[in-house]
């Protein structure tokens, strides 16, 4: 086989590790890093490989072991709310910028989903990469999450769990059993997002326009009680329609006049938010995630690191 004919056949896995590296170190961008370095290491070996088990298998074991070495030194990442107690929408200082590393951040699902994914597993896949499920992984220890997305996610059996990571069926097992009990302590529950599905794209719909129009009782209409709203890099984040109007009336009114984009994050909806600059024009702001609950909105998340979140997710760099 040539170089070129290995290269062909690795890059086919290259979106489904990339979910699996997401799902474990919380950033798309050192996902992308582990699975190019995967990759990378996956062609040089490729003689020494011999068909001796299925090259799936094998590109995950060593995916595992790359993600394994970047999380022994990385702290957690994590949301506001795991980190900073409740804050107040009356906050006139959100807080000094913390940095990137601290951080989970998004992933556009065109990163994750390989091209003609079976849209029966479309919905699965979409739940895995949830913002609230991939912050639930962050609190497991390495090893015990790359147990439960194998197990879980990924339908792998317990034997071939133990073999990825040189382990027994009993440690895997057990690793899974506490894993289950930490997710279920910290995992909160959404809507799944259906695209298509006619009563959530009104909802989306009321809140681009409540949003565009800064209608704050529209938007509060859309809001479930315990709503959340967070900003990273910003550490302050705020829960209940009072509190978030309170927020976008007085600090956050300079989200007034914005226009929103569509996009896809992390199996949710989500919106690149411009805001109206001197001349007339819209430049970038945020990268806005929403949460669906019961057929209102759970969460926003604000993530303002638009330098490098705007070319991620193919969003233009400017708007007239």
């Amino acid at each position: 086989m040539t170089s070129t004919q290995i290269e062909v056949q690795l890059e086919q896995h290259r979106a489904e590790l990339t979910g699996y590296c997401y799902r474990m170190l919380g950033s798309a961008f050192e996902a992308e890093d582990a699975v190019q370095d995967t990759l990378v290491r996956a062609w040089r070996s490729y003689d020494r490989f011999e068909g001796r088990a299925a090259l799936r298998s094998w590109l995950y074991k060593i995916a595992t072991h790359v993600c394994l070495d970047m999380l022994g030194s990385a702290q957690r990442r994590a949301r506001p709310m795991d980190l900073r107690p409740i804050g107040s929408g009356h906050a006139t200082d959100p807080g000094e910028p913390l940095p990137e590393d601290v951080w989970l951040g998004p992933i556009p699902d065109s990163r994750v989903l390989p091209e003609g994914t079976d849209p029966a597993n479309v919905v699965a896949s979409r739940e895995s990469i949830r913002l609230a499920f991939v912050a639930a992984l962050q609190k497991l220890p390495p090893k015990q999450r790359a147990v439960l997305i194998l197990r879980e996610v990924l339908a792998w059996s317990a034997q071939e769990v133990a073999e990825l990571l040189d382990t027994s069926v009993p440690s895997v097992n057990s690793a899974l059993q506490r894993a289950r009990a930490t997710l279920s302590a910290a995992e909160p529950a959404a809507d799944v997002y259906r695209p298509l599905d006619d009563e959530q794209k009104a909802l989306l719909s009321r809140y681009v326009k409540a949003f565009e129009a800064y209608d704050m009782s529209a938007l509060t209409a859309l809001l479930l009680e315990d709503a959340t709203l967070s900003m990273p890099p910003l550490p302050l984040w705020m829960r209940g329609p009072d509190e978030i109007v309170a927020w976008m009336t007085g600090t956050g009114s300079v989200c007034r006049g914005s226009r929103l984009v569509p996009v896809v994050a992390n199996g949710m909806p989500a919106f690149g938010q411009y805001h109206i600059s001197a001349d007339g024009g819209y430049d970038p702001w945020a990268l806005i995630t929403l949460e669906l609950s019961d057929g209102r909105i759970a969460s926003q998340t604000f993530f303002l690191d638009t330098a490098r979140l705007f070319p991620l997710f193919g969003l233009a760099d400017r708007l007239g």
